[in-house]
C-alpha cells in the first residue's frame, strides 16, 4: 500500500438461491422477482474506475487520479483493456454450496442443523 489505492480482491460471486441452500438446506424459497431499487449484479470496478486499474495476481488495485500519485507505484500490475468491468455477473468463478460449507466455522455449523 503507497496511500489512496483501493483493493479488489478476485473473489467469488455466488447466487443467493445457492446461499440460502446453504445455510438452510431445504429451506421454503419463494421467488417474487425482482424489485424497484435492487441490483440483480454487483459491479466492483467500473469502467471508469477501470482506466485507472491494475490486475495483480489475486486482486485488483485502483489507483487514485491525482498529479501526486506515481504510476510507478505499482510497476508489477497488468493495465486492464478499454472497456473492463469486474462485476459479479462477468465473474469466471462461481462458489458452489459446498465451498461456501468450508467457509463457514465449524461452530457455526453445528448452529445451522
Amino acid at each position: 500500500m503507497h496511500g489512496g489505492e483501493i483493493f479488489v480482491p478476485k473473489i467469488p460471486s455466488m447466487k443467493l438461491v445457492s446461499l440460502a441452500e446453504t445455510v438452510a438446506p431445504g429451506c421454503e424459497v419463494e421467488v417474487i422477482g425482482i424489485r424497484p431499487g435492487e441490483k440483480l449484479h454487483e459491479a466492483l470496478i467500473s469502467e471508469d474506475e477501470a482506466r485507472n486499474t491494475l490486475e495483480l495476481r489475486d486482486m485488483f488495485v485502483i489507483q487514485p487520479a491525482h498529479p501526486w500519485w506515481s504510476k510507478e507505484n505499482w510497476a508489477g500490475g497488468k493495465a486492464l483493456p478499454e472497456g473492463f468491468r469486474y462485476t459479479s455477473d462477468t465473474n469466471t468463478r462461481w462458489l458452489s454450496s459446498d465451498e461456501m460449507e468450508a467457509l463457514i466455522a465449524p461452530e457455526d455449523r453445528a448452529q445451522m442443523v
